[in-house]
């Protein structure tokens, strides 16, 4: 995982994981469940169903991508801190 913490890689890995169960799971039932009706209504409801699951993978996704950004900024703070002591120093 992109993650430093291991606690928190792992709630966030599972949590990525239900997600994408989520989006297959939707996908299977609502296809197979509209499937006697019509092909194409199976699949519209089919990819309508998958939306929640999919939001959840966008929005962990997310999560992982500002916490990664965060801990990038707190390495440049620290380099430019260094920096700017070293130009004092000097």
């Amino acid at each position: 995982m992109r993650l430093r913490d291991t606690s928190l890689s792992f709630v966030v890995n599972f949590l990525l994981g239900v997600a994408w169960a989520a989006v297959l799971l939707g996908a299977v039932t609502a296809f197979l469940s509209n499937y006697s009706n019509s092909f194409l209504f199976a699949i519209l409801s089919s990819v309508i169903a998958t939306l929640p699951g999919m939001i959840g993978v966008l929005l962990i996704e997310h999560f992982i991508t500002s916490k990664e950004k965060h801990e990038e900024l707190q390495k440049q703070t620290k380099l430019l801190e260094k920096l700017t002591q070293k130009e004092q120093n000097s």
